[in-house]
């Protein structure tokens, strides 16, 4: 497949709607006046080359909410050119030795630049699995094994009920931690263990469980544990930017059960798009300092103490009441409680 983008027009784009931001865009002290897009660049690092504040690239840009949702792609060889009166950036290719103009690209779809490294989010764009109650109650259940073994792995055949024909691979996995918001104690849902894949072989009648294979099994399989339908994997083509409400969350959850982490790690927030959050959002981390207690003659006091902005997070799986993100800049470590807010 090929992709035909436009970036001249990109570049004179008039039809706006991007948020109105109080603080002007900043560019980066050594910001260059061109930069060759190489394999491997992200949206985010090409972005921080030219602006202080990465996350408002469309605006300089100058993409309507359109373009920011489904955004002209950027490829390797593409030429990036700054206008420092803007800022703005275009796209275009060199011209004998000086000269830069916009140009029509064409590049294979699969060549494009991601917003964000793809490998650090792939395992998340499908799995682990964030379930709420209803739909912990409509999974397909494991009711028995091959030969009665307690536990199964790759090309084992299991049996199960409730399983529909929707779907021939299915995703097998174990209830764990319930994702609880910090502030209300609301169960928010349940971040699901994920065990492996099976493929049905016969979706068996009403009196006859269905039977599967197990395709991948990176923990062991065993009876009680439960399947869902395979979810098709998300592809990541979202420019970052900045919510266009206010948005204000707590860090709740840390990737293998961890209480603090740093760059380039996946964190679950207790927003999701029921508060209006969107793939592609970009939120500053403020760090929780917490209370202290103060005595002065024989009287206590408690104050909570000012929050500190020291990070960002880019979202980039959202579901109705939480949502994984993915830490691109920190100046400490993250930890669960931490606030997060849009820039």
């Amino acid at each position: 497949m090929v992709r035909i983008i436009f970036p001249l027009l990109v570049a004179v784009a008039t039809l706006v709607s991007v948020p109105t931001f109080a603080q002007p865009i900043t560019v980066a002290p050594d910001a260059p006046d061109t930069y060759t897009v190489q394999r491997g660049d992200t949206l985010w690092d090409i972005s921080a080359r030219f602006l202080e504040q990465p996350w408002r690239w469309p605006e300089v840009w100058r993409l309507n909410r359109d373009q920011i949702r489904n955004p002209h792609l950027i490829y390797p060889g593409q030429v990036i050119m700054l206008d420092r009166s803007g800022p703005y950036l275009s796209i275009g290719r060199p011209i004998g030795e000086q000269r830069l103009s916009p140009q029509v690209y064409s590049e294979p779809l699969d060549a494009a630049i991601s917003s964000i490294p793809g490998h650090l989010i792939e395992p998340f764009l499908t799995r682990p699995l964030v379930v709420d109650d209803s739909r912990m109650q409509d999974a397909a259940t494991i009711i028995a094994t091959e030969t009665n073994r307690v536990f199964m792995g790759n090309g084992d055949t299991i049996f199960a009920k409730d399983i529909t024909p929707i779907g021939n691979v299915w995703q097998v996995f174990r209830k764990a931690a319930p994702l609880v918001d910090p502030v209300t104690n609301e169960l928010l849902a349940y971040e699901a263990q994920f065990l492996g894949t099976a493929r049905v072989r016969d979706f068996g009648d009403p009196d006859t469980p269905a039977t599967l294979e197990v395709l991948t099994a990176i923990e062991e399989i065993g009876t009680g544990d439960k399947l869902m339908v395979s979810e098709r994997p998300q592809v990541l083509a979202y420019v970052p930017h900045a919510p266009e409400i206010d948005l204000d969350g707590r860090l709740i959850d840390i990737y293998r059960g961890v209480i603090e982490t740093g760059r380039h790690n996946v964190v679950t927030l207790n927003l999701g798009s029921w508060d209006g959050l969107e793939h592609g959002h970009v939120l500053a981390l403020y760090r929780n300092r917490g209370t202290v207690r103060y005595s002065e003659n024989g009287r206590n006091e408690t104050f909570q103490l000012p929050e500190s902005r020291y990070g960002l997070v880019f979202v980039f799986r959202v579901f109705d009441r939480v949502a994984y993100a993915l830490v691109m800049d920190t100046d400490g470590p993250v930890a669960i409680g931490d606030s997060v807010r849009t820039p």
